[in-house]
C-alpha cells in the first residue's frame, strides 16, 4: 500500500460549534456539510477533497464503546514557509500553539484544538536538503530557529505535496 498523504481525518470533540469555529476561524476550513449538534464535515483552503475532518460531538464524555487509547496527533502539511508563518500567527492568536519543532526534514508547528486534540502544521524541507539537514546534528528533534530557517530558505519556496511530490 503506497499511502500519498492524509485524505481526511475524523475526531470525536466536546462541543461541536465550538470546534468548528476553531477550525474555520483560526485555520480557514470551510463547512462543506454539517448534521446540526452531531457532526461536521470541513474541507481546507484550495484543498480538492469532499472534506479533509469530519467532527463528531460526544458532549462532555468519550464516544460509546470506544477505548481510552486513541489520536495523538494529526499533521498537516502547508506547501510554503511563508504558509507555516501565517499559521503559527494564527495559533498564538488562538491561544492554541503549544510547541515548534525541527525534525531536520520537516519544520513544526504543534497547537491543540478546544477538546484539547493536539495536531501538527509542517513544511517539508526540501528534499535535496535532507541529508545537509541530517548533519546537523543527532537529535531528530529539536527546538525550531526561526532565524536559521527563514535565513536558509525562499518562503515562497513550495516543497511537498505543494510542488507536486507524489507522497
Amino acid at each position: 500500500m503506497a499511502v500519498r498523504r492524509l485524505n481526511h481525518a475524523v475526531l470525536y470533540v466536546n462541543g461541536l460549534q465550538r470546534e468548528v469555529e476553531f477550525y474555520t476561524t483560526t485555520l480557514g476550513f470551510e463547512v462543506r456539510m454539517e448534521v446540526p449538534g452531531q457532526a461536521a464535515f470541513l474541507r481546507s483552503p484550495g484543498s480538492v477533497n469532499d472534506h479533509d475532518l469530519g467532527l463528531f460531538d460526544i458532549g462532555p464524555g468519550r464516544a460509546s464503546g470506544r477505548p481510552e487509547v486513541g489520536l495523538y496527533h494529526l499533521a498537516w502539511e502547508v506547501g510554503t514557509l511563508a504558509e507555516l508563518v501565517e499559521a503559527r500567527q494564527k495559533l498564538l492568536d488562538a491561544g492554541a500553539l503549544v510547541g515548534e519543532s525541527d525534525h531536520r526534514l520537516s519544520k513544526s508547528l504543534y497547537a491543540r484544538d478546544p477538546s484539547g486534540i493536539e495536531f501538527e502544521v509542517l513544511w517539508r524541507v526540501p528534499v535535496e536538503d535532507w541529508d545537509e539537514e541530517l548533519a546537523q546534528g543527532d537529535d531528530f528533534t529539536v527546538p525550531l530557529d526561526w532565524q536559521r530557517t527563514l535565513s536558509r530558505w525562499d518562503n515562497q519556496q513550495q516543497t511537498g505535496a505543494a510542488a507536486g511530490s507524489p507522497t
